[in-house]
């Protein structure tokens, strides 16, 4: 699998160098990436939850928060 591409750009000399990541930026992209998704699951988990929760207490999103102000 080849690795994703990275431009660097002097801004002095308007030089650009287009390269692979190394390992190191290989790895910290796949990093943010995973964190990126666990971030998106952790959200909609929540939103599933809070949305049983509402069904179960046979309320609207808009009675919650009236209840909650």
């Amino acid at each position: 699998m080849s690795k994703p591409i990275i431009k660097l750009v002097n801004a002095e000399t308007g030089e650009e160098i287009e390269r692979e990541m190394n390992n190191d930026e290989f790895a910290q992209h796949q990093a943010d990436l995973q964190e990126a998704i666990d971030k998106q699951n952790y959200k909609a988990e929540k939103e599933a939850s809070k949305a049983a929760l509402l069904i179960k207490l046979g309320i609207t999103a808009d009675e919650a928060a009236l209840l909650l102000s």
